[in-house]
């Protein structure tokens, strides 16, 4: 079967840069980047990103082009006993992540239309925990399907097949070459227009000014690596699908620069606009930026609507900021459903819109418990267990299987065999030494802080009902799926092999 390929490298880069561009770049880098030093903080996240995050990302872009298949199925040809690793990873994403990030967009699209009219009334805090989402005291306490969410979730997930289903060239390279440009725009344009409001050089002064102090903390490093990891779609399988599509010529070391840089300045930029907003907010209340700033979901659904209630034009303001976290959103979820997808038709070779269809159905009716009355409740502790444990893992299992397992030189000679720049030895070497320390310390932590006490006050009970259980499930799942024949005899043939066969049969 031929395999799809993107239409061009500028279409391969979009789409690498729309699943690293999502939510986390608007509402989280900004508050770390204040919280931590705030242009100070500038210092360990490049160097997390010059010394961890493109040379990870360049390692997934090597696996899929070079073994030239999904995450199972390279995993596969590097060794069989690590295609269980494979389809974890894409199955925890596929059923775990982006069912409730998908309710998250949702949510994004209620507030495009609330922002109208600004339907959050005076007292935007208990709209959204009270009446948007009714939200249960207890996780275990489901309660009842909030329909507004349900209804808008169900158009996002429409949105997703629709992409997925058209495959990469017409769908996710076409629908990225119109996402990004219009999220650049949109972007851009709210920036812009934040910085005019009066207040916005405080909040912006809060954002950028330099406390050198603040990074000579050990926790702000790893918290760095931590940021970089997560934001650039490491671990989730995306990537080494995505460069199974390029061509045999493909410049990987550049496209990777080019994803990882782009994906970091945008954050950067992007909080430019968040906190001149901020800015605004804390002095039209008379009020320091510290008791107006906030973090994710507080910071788009609470305090911005709150700001949004007293700016000059806030309706329109509200609507396109909304409207740029629901293209944000959308640009990455496609591509977790299309390492799905890849592995699936890798592996049975059944036909791309039949296994969109049933993954999209699949995935809404698993959405659905995130849009009860314990959606918030179930999400926080679902997004905790996997992006804390399993994505991690799945970093630590790709150096370990690239670097140790497989000839991590015969990896380097690609990328340099293919790529206008070259990568020299020292990428080999923080791929087998410095990257797995980082995530090794980072997971570390993580279990350490959780012994301690469970995370967010939830009781043991629930953490294990449903974070671990889970992990256990997705476990399961992949296991079955490895069990299974791949559905013909040469299906883990390399690159180097398919392109040698191809020549024969000529």
């Amino acid at each position: 079967m031929a395999r799809e390929q993107w239409n061009s490298q500028l279409g391969f880069v979009l789409a690498a840069v729309g699943s690293a561009i999502g939510l986390g770049n608007i509402w989280r880098f900004s508050y770390m980047a204040y919280e931590y030093g705030g242009g100070a903080f500038l210092i360990p996240y490049v160097l997390a990103l010059i010394t961890a995050g493109i040379p990870l990302l360049l390692l997934e872009f090597a696996i899929g082009h070079e073994r030239s298949g999904s995450a199972p199925m390279a995993f596969a040809k590097i060794d069989r006993r690590f295609e269980w690793a494979g389809w974890w990873a894409v199955t925890f994403v596929m059923f775990g992540i982006v069912l409730y990030y998908s309710v998250i967009i949702a949510w994004c699209l209620n507030y495009c239309i609330y922002s109208l009219n600004l339907g959050w009334g005076s007292d935007p805090n208990a709209f959204f925990f009270k009446e948007f989402l009714g939200l249960s005291s207890h996780p275990l306490d489901l309660g009842t399907i909030e329909m507004p969410i349900f209804l808008s979730t169900a158009v996002i997930w429409f949105l997703n097949w629709f992409i997925v289903f058209r495959g990469i060239g017409s769908g996710i390279e076409l629908a990225n070459k119109i996402f990004m440009p219009l999220l650049f725009f949109i972007t851009m344009g709210l920036v812009v227009w934040a910085m005019t409001l009066d207040g916005a050089s405080q909040g912006i002064m809060a954002y950028l000014r330099p406390d050198f102090s603040k990074i000579s903390k050990v926790d702000v490093w790893i918290d760095a690596y931590s940021q970089i990891f997560f934001t650039l779609s490491l671990g989730f399988g995306i990537m080494v699908a995505y460069a199974s599509y390029l061509p045999a010529k493909s410049d990987l070391s550049r496209n990777a620069l080019l994803t990882g840089i782009i994906d970091s300045a945008f954050a950067i930029v992007a909080g430019l606009g968040v906190f001149a907003v901020l800015g605004f907010m804390a002095k039209a209340k008379g009020l320091g930026i510290s008791e107006v700033v906030s973090q994710s979901i507080g910071l788009a659904f609470v305090v911005y609507p709150k700001a949004l209630s007293i700016m000059p034009g806030g309706s329109v303001f509200g609507f396109i900021f909304f409207l740029s976290l629901v293209v944000a959103g959308l640009s990455s979820s496609i591509s977790i459903i299309e390492a799905f997808t890849a592995a699936i038709i890798d592996k049975f070779a059944l036909n791309r819109r039949f296994v969109v269809t049933i993954i999209c159905i699949a995935g809404f009716i698993g959405s659905i418990v995130f849009t009860t009355k314990a959606g918030l409740l179930w999400l926080d502790i679902v997004d905790h267990v996997l992006t804390h444990y399993g994505l991690v893992s799945v970093g630590l299992i790709e150096c370990i299987l690239g670097a140790w397992i497989f000839d991590i030189g015969r990896l380097r000679r690609h990328i340099n065999k293919v790529s206008s720049i070259k990568m020299p030895r020292l990428w080999e070497q923080l791929i087998q030494f410095f990257i797995p320390l980082i995530l090794g310390l980072m997971l570390a932590g993580d279990i350490v802080a959780e012994l301690k006490s469970p995370y967010g006050g939830y009781s043991w009970f629930a953490i294990f009902m449903i974070g671990v259980n889970w992990i256990i499930f997705t476990l399961i799942v992949a296991a079955v799926f490895t069990r299974r024949p791949w559905h013909y005899e040469y299906a883990l043939h390399t690159r180097e092999e398919e392109d040698d066969e191809t020549r024969s049969s000529g």
